[in-house]
């Protein structure tokens, strides 16, 4: 479980193909903190540590999590969005966020409002999963890339983040570009609700 505050941007420094397997090594600063078995959200995605050489550690992504994510798409170098598992006995800053990625969605415009910056995504729409609960409401929750935001101007299959300063610098956002592939959350308190109106309904 996780809250969707970024710890950091870690950067990778490795990839290994294995089969339908993608091993990711990755450099941050709390390495030395990690411990093998221990779950990390990669860009919202929950990994665990397989391996930790120095101030490195490795994760492995099977090819379901390729499938549906945008770990597949990274190369060395890039930097991705680190988390580790939320503590029980803090605050809960961010949301419920599970670490199961739902879908990917493409950033289709960047645009700078007087010191912070709004990102606009498109996604596939399934009406039958957006009935579960597979979308964004306004004011909503919605985890992009490991981070818990707040949507605005929630569309069918598109929805506005506003993203501020420290965010922009200390998460891999700032290197997200029009095209750019993001990794989607949507609430689980949402997908809940929507399936039990459904059964409610029978």
């Amino acid at each position: 479980m996780f809250s969707g505050i970024v710890e950091e941007a870690a950067v990778v420094t490795a990839l290994c193909r294995d089969k339908g397997n993608l091993h990711l090594t990755l450099e941050c600063s709390f390495t030395h903190e990690l411990k093998i078995d221990q779950s990390v959200s990669h860009n919202g995605v929950c990994l665990t540590v397989v391996n930790i050489d120095g101030n490195t550690y490795t994760v492995t992504a099977i090819k379901e999590t390729l499938e549906r994510s945008n770990l597949g798409l990274l190369q060395i170098g890039d930097k991705v969005n680190v988390e580790r598992s939320m503590l029980m006995n803090g605050r809960l800053d961010g949301h419920i966020v599970q670490g199961h990625v739902d879908q990917t969605a493409r950033c289709t415009e960047v645009s700078e409002a007087d010191g912070s910056w709004y990102y606009t995504f498109e996604y596939d729409l399934d009406e039958e999963m957006a009935a579960q609960g597979y979308m964004t409401v306004e004011k909503g929750s919605v985890t992009v890339n490991g981070v818990s935001l707040t949507v605005c101007n929630s569309q069918d299959n598109s929805f506005q983040v506003a993203i501020i300063p420290y965010t922009h610098e200390h998460t891999n956002f700032h290197r997200l570009r029009e095209g750019s592939v993001v990794n989607l959350e949507f609430d689980i308190i949402g997908k809940y609700i929507s399936r039990i109106m459904h059964f409610s309904q029978k």
